[in-house]
């Protein structure tokens, strides 16, 4: 019997699929704690920056906190470790850089000044709530 040797293309594949379950279990964890509207942009193909934006709206600094904490723990549990964490003191955005995911959590009034999925309009939504 012949033994199967990934190849490069096929371990894109398993990176590509291992960062869009993450971005909407990331979707998930936001929405299980009472964000308001989660979004999820697939941003391939318009930002070389990340695979994925997961943007949610918090209703206090602490839940935007509690939501990174999670989602960072998360991610070292799905071998996607935070290479940066900027705005967590902060009380109106949080950015949690996860490589192929970018976590913005914003309060409401950060959210509609930045308007990120205007800014990206262009770039198609998961539907996380359907998987």
């Amino acid at each position: 019997m012949e033994k199967f040797i990934p190849t490069p293309s096929d371990k894109l594949q398993d990176q590509e699929k291992a960062s869009r379950e993450f971005a909407i279990a990331v979707a998930e964890l936001a929405a299980n704690t009472r964000c308001q509207d989660v979004l999820v942009l697939d941003m391939r193909g318009y930002s070389p920056i990340a695979d994925y934006f997961v943007i949610a709206t918090g209703t206090s600094p602490r839940q935007m906190r509690t939501v990174c904490d999670e989602a960072a723990e998360l991610g070292g549990l799905r071998g996607q470790r935070a290479l940066s964490i900027s705005g967590y003191e902060s009380e109106t955005w949080i950015l949690a850089d996860f490589v192929t995911v970018i976590v913005h959590l914003f309060s409401t009034q950060a959210r509609g000044y930045y308007d990120l999925e205007n800014l990206w309009g262009d770039a198609p939504r998961i539907d996380w709530k359907s998987k």
